[in-house]
């Protein structure tokens, strides 16, 4: 499908999507046209239908890659294509709501002092501190640190949108130090050394997974728990929601308000109101 993957991307490039959305899309598509060996131009709902019941059924794919898979082909057969296929509009997967994983400020820290690699350790804290995600944490260059007003320049962020995270003056104090002592080729906080771009996601990932498990920490974490739990943690300290809001660079406020169910702050306070309602009981 090299026509229609070139004509694809284009479209995509158009509307400005990420590169990171651009690769997942053409995945997709790339994925269909080798379940049945043919273009995607070739195929009809009922191919759509049965494709979609081979990823559920046989594969067993969850929820949210169903989703991926129907938006990466609703977008090739409503734009690229102008074939509009109805079954991928009926598509439905029950994404479950799960509460995402959180990290105490202790557990944190305990974490974080087990990363051995400088850099890493320090991308790491970047992470937390401003509550990053992990390409954003990697991709910062130092000119987008502004320690006069207290806030990082973060740039290209989900969406393509451009954003001003809370910085730390501790946080930035760290970075400057590691840059001094560094000084890594060009203006990348967090350049590799054998290659042009910052240093690899997984060889970061790596590092944090090592570290947890140094730590003992049990809990199923990601890099992504680092962000989770910077917006808990400052929620239970009484920062306001739409502060923290603005600062993640969540478009809806309801993606910022489901870390009000996890405060764990909010939670003793609800348990010592319940003892003295229940005291003479």
């Amino acid at each position: 499908m090299g026509q229609l993957r070139d004509r694809m991307i284009d479209d995509m490039k158009l509307r400005g999507f990420s590169m990171r959305t651009r690769e997942a899309y053409v995945s997709v598509a790339f994925q269909l046209a080798r379940y049945f060996r043919k273009s995607p131009e070739e195929l009809e709902e009922e191919d759509l239908r049965e494709y979609f019941l081979y990823l559920i059924e046989k594969r067993k794919l969850a929820p949210r890659s169903i989703h991926a898979h129907k938006s990466g082909l609703r977008f090739l057969y409503e734009h690229t294509l102008q074939q509009p296929m109805m079954i991928l509009r009926q598509i439905k997967p029950a994404i479950p709501k799960d509460l995402p994983v959180v990290l105490s400020e202790a557990e944190v820290r305990r974490a974080l002092f087990q990363v051995r690699s400088r850099a890493y350790r320090t991308a790491l804290t970047l992470i937390y501190g401003c509550g990053l995600r992990l390409g954003e944490g990697l991709r910062v260059e130092i000119g987008d640190l502004d320690g006069d007003l207290g806030r990082l320049h973060v740039r290209n962020a989900k969406g393509n949108k451009d954003r001003y995270a809370l910085l730390p003056s501790r946080l930035h104090e760290l970075v400057q130090q590691f840059w001094v002592d560094h000084r890594p080729s060009g203006v990348l906080l967090f350049q590799a050394k054998k290659r042009p771009g910052p240093v690899h996601f997984s060889t970061v990932r790596r590092a944090f997974y090592q570290a947890c498990e140094t730590a003992e920490i049990t809990k199923k974490v990601t890099i992504h728990t680092l962000r989770h739990s910077y917006a808990t943690h400052l929620l239970a300290r009484g920062v306001s929601i739409r502060v923290i809001q603005r600062s993640l660079g969540h478009r809806s406020l309801q993606s910022t308000q489901r870390y009000a169910h996890i405060t764990g702050d909010a939670e003793t306070s609800a348990r010592k109101v319940l003892d003295d309602l229940m005291s003479d009981l």
